[in-house]
This record gives structure tokens, C-alpha cells and sequence, in this order.
């Protein structure tokens, strides 16, 4: 079946006054728990390689939905985060999507009746700072000359979070969980794993995993790749507890829309499949030492230009690699 659109009654989404601009495949940002646990476990299962260092870069069997949507849109970028662990310097848009979602995730502490867009908006300063204090790169973003883009950059924020109660009232809802971190280990020996902004659960027990977007919804022609991230969740969900996700709700908050998709059966099995032939391509890749580039519009928003054969750049030369399992723990 065809995902469902909802845009809030009254307003269509070419009418939003948010003008946060998305492109598939940019990182919008996720919530503050889960970010410290993504840079560390990235950082802890592919270390820096230390200058000097000879020895072979270990590569676990395991696949998260950003890294197999990096393989997708080009297989150098899945080599230069995943391998070669190059440093990204901070983005205004990523970080205002951190920064919604942190506050989106710590919303659901305060008592129902308290969970108003004034209540939410109240949080951005301080959920900025302990933002800033994870991550020092964020600091960089603004100098105490740029207090005025600063400033207004908390506006944007502020905006994003009226765009989503636009879309539900968190008054209504108690989540089961939030920033779930999910995993699962296929019989092929290929580990599955990811962190869901958000999972309600029914008194019946029907499931509705909730994703939040800070950019905008994509052209139809393309749900299927906005979708794909939810399919992968929906899959360990489903594995993991052995009960299918009844709804895949994203919130789209530039634009005001939700799109919604009930999966199948026969929807997670391909997913599983296609999950299996995209780590197949991977391994094809490791064995060979070679991950060639992939030009598309995608480029324009890449930070790594300087060192891609595309743009003229030189990539690093490719360490000795080895495939280890997906539970190892990479030294």
C-alpha cells in the first residue's frame, strides 16, 4: 500500500511559514541521549586510526540505517565514515535537528498537563548548552560577535517545535519509549541496529514507531527511501518482540505533515533481503578494498570533497581491513 499523508486541517504544505530545507540523506539531527550514544558507540567500534598505526582496521558485520542509506547514496561516504572515521564539521541544520529532538524526547518528563509549546520552548537554551558541552565542535557554529544569528537560529528552533504541535498534542500521549535503542542479529550473522526516536504502544498492544524529520516531506516519487529507515526499525522491532509494528509515523515539522505506512509481512521480509544483499555488496567491497564514488545531487551538501576522486581529491590510502562478527568489540 501507498503511505498516507496528513497535513493539519487548515493549512496546506506549501503554506508552511518553516523554511528548514531537507534533502534525503543530509542528518537531521536525533535526540540528545541518543547522540552521546551514537558518537561513542561509532567512535568505540571504529576507532581513529592513530598515526603510525599499521595493524588492520576492524569492520564489524553490522549495519544501522545511516550507514547502509551512506552505502546507497555512494559507497566512498560509507568508507570515509565507517572506515576511515573522518571528522564532519558541525552544521547549523544538523544541529538545530539535534536540538529539537532533545527537546522532543525530554517533553514526556514533565507531567501531561505541563507539556505545553511554552514548556518546550523554555528548554531550548539549556538543552543548547548541554548540547555544546557533548560535542565541542557545536561551540564553533557561533562567535560572541554572531549573538544575532545565534538568536535567531533559536527562533527557527522555536518554530520547528510549534510545527509539531501543530501535528499532535504530547499532552495526550505516554510513550512506552524513547530513544529505543533496538538490535538484531539475522541467522546470516549480520547485526541490525538503530535508536527510534519514539515507540507508543496501545492498551491492546498495537505498536506505532514514531520518527520526528526537522526538514521537509519528499516528493512522493521518493517515500520509498524516506520510508526505508522505518522499514529497518520496524524489522528488529518485529524480530526482537515478535510483534509487527501496527503504524510508521514520520513528522515532517518544516512542512506540517505526517506521513504514516503500514507495513506487511511481505514489506520487512524484502527489507531483511535487501539489508542482506546491501551487507553483501559491503563485504564485496572490504574484500577488494575499493569503495568507488557515486555523484549525485547529494554531493552538494558532502563534507568531503577535498578527498574525493569526483572533485579532484585524493581519498587516503585504504588500510588492511578484517570482518569480524557483529557482537565483537572492536579494539
Amino acid at each position: 500500500m501507498r503511505p498516507r499523508r496528513q497535513v493539519p486541517t487548515g493549512r496546506s504544505a506549501g503554506a508552511c511559514d518553516v523554511t528548514v530545507p531537507n534533502v534525503s540523506g543530509v542528518p537531521e539531527g536525533v535526540g540528545a541521549r541518543g547522540y552521546v550514544e551514537r558518537v561513542s558507540s561509532s567512535i568505540d567500534q571504529h576507532p581513529l586510526r592513530p598515526e603510525g598505526d599499521t595493524g588492520a582496521r576492524q569492520v564489524r558485520t553490522a549495519l544501522s540505517p545511516s550507514r547502509a542509506g551512506d552505502f546507497q547514496s555512494c559507497p566512498l561516504l560509507y568508507r570515509f565514515r565507517t572506515i576511515d572515521r573522518l571528522p564532519e564539521p558541525a552544521s547549523p541544520a544538523a544541529a538545530r535537528g539535534t536540538l529539537v529532538h532533545s527537546v522532543l524526547e525530554d517533553l514526556f518528563d514533565l507531567p501531561a498537563d505541563r507539556r505545553t509549546l511554552e514548556a518546550a520552548a523554555a528548554m531550548l537554551p539549556s538543552r543548547w548548552a548541554a548540547l555544546q558541552e557533548q560535542d565541542p565542535r557545536l561551540t564553533e557554529l557561533f562567535t560572541a560577535e554572531q549573538a544575532a544569528d545565534e538568536a535567531a537560529w533559536l527562533a527557527s528552533a522555536t518554530e520547528l517545535l510549534g510545527a509539531y504541535y501543530s501535528l499532535e498534542d504530547p499532552r495526550w500521549l505516554e510513550p512506552a519509549e524513547r530513544e529505543l535503542r533496538v538490535d538484531h542479529e539475522l541467522d546470516s550473522g549480520l547485526g541490525l541496529g538503530g535508536i527510534v526516536d519514539r515507540l507508543d504502544v496501545a492498551p491492546d498492544g498495537r505498536i506505532r514507531v514514531v520518527d520526528y524529520k526537522t526538514g521537509r516531506s519528499p516528493d512522493p516519487r521518493f517515500e520509498d527511501k524516506a520510508l526505508f529507515q522505518m522499514k529497518f526499525y520496524a524489522l528488529v522491532i518485529w524480530r526482537t518482540r515478535g510483534l509487527m509494528p501496527t503504524v510508521l509515523q514520520l513528522l515532517y515539522l518544516a512542512d506540517r505533515t505526517t506521513l504514516e505506512y503500514v507495513p506487511t509481512e511481505s514489506d520487512l521480509l524484502s527489507t531483511e533481503r535487501k539489508l542482506q544483499a546491501l551487507w553483501d555488496a559491503i563485504a564485496d567491497c572490504l574484500e577488494r578494498g575499493e569503495f568507488r564514488p557515486r555523484r549525485s545531487a547529494l554531493c552538494g551538501w558532502c563534507a568531503h570533497q577535498q578527498t574525493c576522486p569526483e572533485f579532484g581529491g585524493v581519498a587516503p590510502p585504504m588500510p588492511e581491513l578484517e570482518i569480524v562478527p557483529a557482537g565483537h568489540r572492536v579494539d
